[in-house]
């Protein structure tokens, strides 16, 4: 197993690194971000020296190369627009994002998987008839347009929770909300179909006849042999979260990477922006690297790479 987390890594590498050439090379034949920065009666020798100095008037590969060297030696550059490591810009909004989304992500989970049990196990009964349309409003609702209809609701109707910003738990409630909807949807849609295809095996009916009650099928029986493919959808979901939250925070002006990202884009801050691309693809292969591993942990007979499991 370890030399499949090896051979994982090295292709974790490589996959970053071909995102990040492929971001870097989109980002800077998009435009100037010189253009964005000087004031609008700013002359061509002024656009000039800024473009010199930072380093832009350079052709491309030389750029790139660069770029390349100084990712080897954990330097990420420095923010056109803030003047700071791009780095430091990361991990100053990156407490916000984690907090959003754990937040988000123990929502999804504590929601999603019973209800996804609950309808499986009650199927066409009213559990079942009153959970699977909140199922399908969380699935089919895009974040932006639940995000506003909590704010009209919470916020502008009824004065609980605030709109905007981040402050305590009552800022923390609807942006949560609003990011966990469709997670939750789908870890509910994805248990849901798991335990209805274990329901009709012989164990569980063998359970039954023994006059097992329901909560004890559900959890020490189907809940094992039902989890590969909803630890899948879970990790998946994780990454999600942490990638995905550009649109909530942007709505909640919540000051994580999501925000962060929107407004490096805006400014061109090519720098920024290349930061947090690393840090999302980072992100995805870890947690799909930590999903692969647990497959082996949950069931012992699923073998790594080929390799056999230790």
């Amino acid at each position: 197993m370890w030399w499949y987390v090896l051979k994982r890594i090295l292709q974790a590498i490589v996959s970053i690194l071909g995102v990040s050439t492929i971001v870097f090379f989109i980002l800077h034949l998009s435009s100037n971000p010189v253009l964005l920065m000087v004031p609008p009666n700013a002359s061509a020798h002024d656009i000039a020296v800024l473009t010199h100095s930072l380093g832009l008037d350079k052709p491309l590969w030389v750029q790139y190369l660069n770029f390349l060297r100084s990712l080897s030696e954990g330097n990420l550059g420095y923010s056109y627009v803030q003047s700071q490591p791009a780095l430091s810009i990361l991990l100053q909004r990156l407490p916000f994002t984690l907090e959003l989304a754990c937040t988000a992500f123990v929502l999804s989970l504590v929601i999603g998987i019973p209800i996804g049990m609950l309808t499986a196990f009650f199927r066409g009964t009213w559990i079942e008839r009153l959970l699977m349309p909140l199922v399908l409003i969380g699935q089919s609702m895009p974040a932006f347009w639940t995000g506003i209809l909590l704010i009209l609701l919470m916020s502008v109707v009824l004065k609980w929770l605030p709109s905007s910003g981040a402050g305590g738990i009552q800022s923390l409630v609807l942006p949560a909300v609003t990011l966990a909807s469709l997670s939750m949807a789908t870890i509910a849609r994805m248990t849901r179909s798991s335990f209805i295809e274990e329901l009709d095996k012989e164990y569980v009916k063998t359970a039954r006849s023994k006059g097992a009650k329901t909560f004890r099928i559900m959890v020490q029986h189907i809940m094992r042999n039902a989890s590969i493919p909803i630890v899948t959808i879970v990790g998946l979901e994780i990454a999600n979260l942490f990638g995905g939250s550009v649109v909530t925070e942007t709505i909640f002006a919540w000051p994580g990477v999501g925000a962060l990202t929107i407004q490096s884009i805006t400014a061109r801050d090519f720098p920024v922006v290349q930061a947090i691309v690393l840090f999302v693809s980072i992100v995805y292969i870890v947690i799909n690297l930590i999903t692969e591993l647990l497959y082996v942990w949950i069931d012992p007979r699923i073998q790594l790479g080929g390799a056999k499991s230790v």
